[in-house]
Order: structure tokens, then sequence, then C-alpha cells
């Protein structure tokens, strides 16, 4: 099996044909063919830095953000605490194919690359699909409300009715003084 170290991102990864990596992120298009020409070594040869005509193809498949990195900061006994947040973005390839001796990727390896673009093309139609049956939601949520309504006029005239019942009620009656016994 043949493996490549190769530099991306300031960072060295070994790779595989068919390995999925998630590396910082890429200014290309999801489906497109990139390639890495900072190989530091194949099987076991080692460049000096870099391997002459080496070259590295890969398919990326998607771009999106890694999950929160929390930054906390704190000094004891002296009240400061700072709280941050980070989400760092990552390119996720899938290595095609290792070439040396300066040869180019294949057809093969483009070929890939156009099924997937099909695929992106494909999801917005389902979600213009979805959006006839999310108006369809919306309607019955309208009906909804025109139900709720009426108990909440009989919620209102309890609550005038309870207003009223204390103030009809009597004050309180005084003791009448009581007479002097002689």
């Amino acid at each position: 099996m043949t493996f490549a170290v190769i530099k991306t991102g300031g960072k060295q990864y070994k790779v595989a044909a068919n390995d999925v990596l998630k590396i910082e992120k890429l200014d290309a298009e999801a489906g497109t063919i990139v390639t890495f020409d900072q190989v530091l070594m194949i099987d076991g040869e080692v460049g000096a830095p870099l391997i002459e005509g080496a070259l590295v193809a890969a398919e990326l498949l998607e771009t999106r953000k890694q999950k929160t990195v929390i930054i906390f900061k704190k000094n004891r006994r002296h009240n400061y605490r700072r709280r941050n947040g980070h989400r760092q973005l990552l390119s996720t390839v899938r290595i095609t194919e290792i070439l040396t001796g300066g040869a180019k990727p294949t057809i093969k390896a483009v070929g890939i690359a156009k099924p997937t673009e099909t695929v992106t093309e494909k999801a917005p139609a389902a979600k213009k699909a979805a959006a006839p049956k999310a108006a369809a939601a919306e309607a019955t949520e309208a009906k909804a409300p025109a139900k709720k309504a009426a108990p909440k006029k009989a919620a209102a005239e309890t609550t005038e009715a309870a207003a009223e019942k204390p103030a009809k009620k009597a004050p309180a009656k005084k003791a009448a003084p009581k007479a002097d016994k002689e």
C-alpha cells in the first residue's frame, strides 16, 4: 500500500488512496479536484525537503465549520473571567491518487467529481418540493388559532365575573356596643 506525507495548512498528513481527511479550509467548490504539490515523503523515500515531481490528487467533498472550541480565561481572586468561542473552517477531502514523476491527475479522478456536482444541483429541487408542504402546514396553523380563540373569550368572561363577585360582597357588620349593667 503506497502512502505519502503531504503538507497543507501548516500541518503534515500521512495519506493513502481513498483516505478521507479534514484539513484547513481550501478555496475551491465541493466536487472539484485539488492537488497537493508539497509532498515530503512517498513510501519511505524522503525528499529534501520536497520530492521533485510528486503530486497528490484529492476530491473536495465539503467545507464546513468544526465544533465550537471554548476559550476560557480566569485569574483567581481578581474577578476576571472571559469566555470566548471559535469555530474553525475545515475542508473534507478524499485522496484519489498519489502521483510521481510529474504525472497529472487522471480523467478517472475528474470523472468522480462530476457526479457529486449533479448531486448538489438536485438538492435545491428537494427544497422546492418541501416549500408547498410548508405552505400547507402554515394554512393548518392559521386554522388552529381560530379554534383557540373561543376558549380565550370564555376565560375572559370568567375573570370579569370573578372581579365582580368581591364588589357585590356586603361589608362586614360591626358588633353592637355592650350596654353597661347596673
